[in-house]
């Protein structure tokens, strides 16, 4: 009979490990179909008559989906794919700063204000800095697609109960009630184009350098993700913000 045990690490190992080969053997034929329809695109590249324009853009809308879903496989691949973590003291107010120098001429295209609000004097965390990062950044990502008509976007660092806080604010439309216990969950998107991998990928990479992510989200109002690591050196307290 089947059970709600939760799957031993072995078993997440092996499934993982299976499921990364079959991407894999799926992404192979995919190349040769996207390389294929490059090539039927050339060849049509001039079309005369109306069935012949009706064919070049069947061959495009083709590309399109082949391109969707290799795309798809690539999160899929990162998201099984066990990385070492290189963990090292990290400035976690330097860390935000270099996320918001990069992603701030993309929100500024898209008429989202950004706003940084830093604690100062914060403990340094045990992170891998790069892994970190990708986990913020899946979280960016998907409070701009919260925002499509622009908006104003925050991220904020701050210490409480002996972690630093790095919080991801967004105005967009927010999560309805009905999905918010299912946002972390793998393939998981309310996005007509989302692969459903970037948050579940976030909750993994955070959860292995000890932290949690949560978020609290008002539907028409916003949300408000918090991604929480623990710091080096707590200040007695906690030293709450």
């Amino acid at each position: 009979m089947p059970t709600n045990k939760p799957t031993s690490a072995g078993g997440w190992q092996y499934i993982t490990a299976v499921a990364g080969g079959l991407a894999h053997e799926i992404k192979n034929p995919l190349s040769t179909i996207n390389l294929n329809l490059q090539l039927l695109e050339e060849e049509w590249a001039d079309p005369q008559t109306p069935k012949e324009r009706r064919t070049c853009r069947k061959l495009q809308i083709l590309q399109k989906e082949v391109q969707r879903l290799t795309q798809t496989l690539e999160d899929f691949l990162r998201f099984t794919r066990a990385e070492k973590l290189q963990l090292q003291p990290t400035d976690v107010n330097d860390l935000a700063a270099e996320i918001a120098e990069f992603i701030e001429p993309e929100l500024a295209r898209a008429k989202i204000e950004l706003l940084e609000q830093y604690s100062q004097d914060l403990p340094k965390c045990m992170t891998d800095p790069r892994l970190l990062k990708q986990a913020i950044l899946n979280v960016i990502l998907n409070a701009q697609q919260a925002m499509p008509e622009g908006g104003e976007f925050i991220l904020r660092t701050s210490l409480a109960g002996g972690a630093v806080n790095i919080e991801v604010i967004d105005t967009g439309g927010g999560i309805p009630q009905g999905v918010q216990d299912k946002v972390f969950d793998v393939f998981f998107s309310t996005k007509e184009k989302g692969s459903g991998l970037g948050l579940p990928m976030t909750k993994r990479i955070v959860e292995q350098q000890g932290g949690t992510v949560t978020f609290h989200s008002e539907p028409g109002r916003g949300t408000d993700f918090v991604i929480r690591i623990p710091a080096c050196n707590p200040e007695p307290g906690g030293g709450q913000e």
